[in-house]
């Protein structure tokens, strides 16, 4: 009869229930890599606590959307995106998303090239930075030494707004290499953008080639990485998470740096522009816990790798030499080690690596989308720290 609904033979249905069950969304799960000097029990653990703190913090509103990466100098462990790359693109973060790093580009770019350069002997970590970027003129400038610098106490102010008294990046340099130290050297712990893109400068005038190709040559393509670059390309927009609906640009940032003053000087400093992907920040965090050397490849001085990991002068700060260390008050949480070193960046990103446990935990975010007032980042960063140290421990 027309319009009649025949039966669904019985053993048609079973199939029928199967493929359905195969087209409804599964909730996602982390990938757990076994091996890499923990047990099965461990890795799982490790991965149900990444996979609690980062849906309960896309719960919360901390961001979009984000991704976790721990392992250890073996390999990765356990890894896992939640949420989504924005309130357009529902895709879900992962492995091959790219971030903006903001200031993690002080460590895995700048800190990275003057460490090679130590390494090298190339540059002496107690020589006045002029010795080797002699247009710096300013005011006190010659008592401020690159140790200064890599643990920000040359005094110098923390930040000032290049991107609005300049027009282009060779004057918003001129005006960095106008601002001299407003305390004396040494005397005092100030994080100091200023301060890195001086040491971007350093780096440059060392080696005779710019930043960017510098970091790129001797670091990123020795160590494999394929995410890491400064400006990238077009081709990569597809997979670059969105930051903020920036009002000073009247637009939404992706695939341009986020900081102002790096936009200001073309998207390469030494202070922020690097952009990256979780599967390359493992490779270079087990880098450092293999001291300095990957897959047979040596990209930095082990002995060097250890000096700058190391608390410089804890009667100042509790920094290391680029990098920052526990304090049982910062990004590190409460469980890892003394030895533990690492840094964070405005854009909802951290890195951490702790020799002492043989562990990195690495959190990619967007926390800046759509806007730069969304302060929870900081909540997530430590309970997520605490809690895969907490999972190692209880197994």
């Amino acid at each position: 009869m027309p319009g009649r609904i025949s039966p669904v033979p019985p053993r048609v249905l079973p199939l029928l229930l199967m493929l359905a069950a195969g087209c409804a969304p599964r909730p996602a799960r982390p990938t757990v890599t076994e091996g890499h000097g923990v047990s099965p029990a461990q890795a799982r653990a490790v991965a149900d606590s990444i996979k609690a703190v980062l849906d309960r913090a896309v719960a919360d509103g901390a961001f979009p959307g984000a991704f976790a990466v721990v392992g250890t100098a073996e390999g990765v462990v356990a890894e896992y995106g939640a949420g989504r790359l924005d309130a357009s693109d529902a895709r879900r973060p992962d492995r091959t998303t790219v971030w903006d790093l903001a200031s993690l580009t002080k460590v895995v770019g700048t800190t990275s090239a003057v460490l090679q350069l130590v390494g090298e002997q190339r540059v002496a970590l107690d020589s006045p930075v002029v010795r080797y970027v002699p247009e710096w003129q300013a005011a006190g400038a010659r008592a401020v030494t690159v140790r200064h610098l890599l643990t920000h106490s040359g005094g110098l102010p923390a930040w000032r707004a290049l991107y609005k008294e300049s027009a282009s990046a060779p004057e918003a340099i001129r005006q960095v290499l106008a601002t001299g130290p407003d305390t004396i050297p040494g005397s005092r712990y100030l994080y100091s953008d200023l301060g890195f893109i001086l040491l971007g400068q350093l780096v440059e005038r060392v080696s005779g080639q710019p930043l960017a190709s510098y970091d790129s040559a001797r670091v990123f393509a020795p160590l494999g990485l394929r995410d890491t670059r400064y400006r990238p390309p077009a081709s990569w927009r597809p997979r670059i998470a969105p930051t903020e609906d920036d009002p000073w640009r009247q637009r939404q940032l992706r695939g341009e740096v986020h900081d102002e003053n790096a936009f200001r000087l073309d998207g390469v400093a030494g202070h922020a522009g690097l952009f990256s992907s979780g599967r390359d920040l493992a490779r270079f965090a087990q880098l450092y816990l293999r001291h300095g050397a990957l897959d047979g490849v040596r990209v930095f001085d082990s002995a060097t790798v250890t000096a700058f990991t190391r608390v410089q002068d804890p009667q100042r700060s509790h920094r290391a030499l680029g990098w920052e260390t526990p304090t049982a008050g910062n990004s590190a949480g409460r469980r890892l080690s003394p030895r533990a070193f690492g840094h964070t960046g405005f854009t909802g990103t951290s890195l951490w690596m702790d020799p002492g446990r043989n562990l990195f935990i690495v959190l990619l975010s967007n926390r800046v989308n759509p806007t730069r007032e969304n302060r929870r980042i900081g909540g997530v960063r430590t309970a997520l720290a605490d809690a895969v140290a907490g999972a190692l421990d209880a197994r």
